[in-house]
């Protein structure tokens, strides 16, 4: 497993840009309120503290993370956003449904990233079980949702670099 001896939330803040030039669009899934709470709270914290303003952070909620894609879309279509991050939560069950919202949610969101100029971040949990979901929203594992922030801050980084 590959957070198994990695925290999450850890990083070099001197290697992070400084994000209060961009604008950041963050849309949470409802579905596993629990984890996505928890892993929108530490993408926030992490733009934030990395020098973006409050009022330059737009987020929306979703119903699940299967429409975490057409929510970034929209988002980018009429936000004027540097970066996206798709925030969600994905847990087996006794079906193959996690299967195919796992499958589906990754190639849209990838598709996002090969059909338009504005990264996508995937910070979307695929866990086995509540337990694994909790220990990378804000637990054992730190927080899937500050390393997403990070990403999101380097991207947009990236994009301004390459316009």
């Amino acid at each position: 497993m590959a957070t198994i001896n990695k925290n999450l939330s850890q990083y070099d803040k001197n290697t992070v840009p400084n994000a209060k030039d961009f604008r950041f669009g963050i849309v949470v899934s409802e579905w596993n309120e629990n984890i996505t709470s928890g892993l929108y709270k530490g993408a926030l914290q992490a733009l934030i503290e990395n020098g973006a303003v409050a009022d330059t952070i737009i987020t929306w909620d979703v119903p699940g993370s299967f429409e975490l894609i057409y929510g970034c879309k929209r988002m980018i279509d009429t936000q004027n956003v540097d970066a996206v991050i798709a925030i969600g939560s994905v847990i087996q069950g006794e079906t193959k449904h996690f299967d195919f919202v796992c499958e589906a949610v990754a190639q849209g969101i990838k598709d996002l990233n090969v059909l338009t100029d504005v990264p996508v971040v995937f910070c979307v949990l695929t866990d086995n079980t509540l337990q694994q979901a909790i220990d990378r929203s804000g637990g054992i594992h730190g927080n899937k949702g500050t390393e997403a922030a990070i990403v999101a801050i380097r991207m947009a980084q990236l994009k301004k670099q390459t316009a």
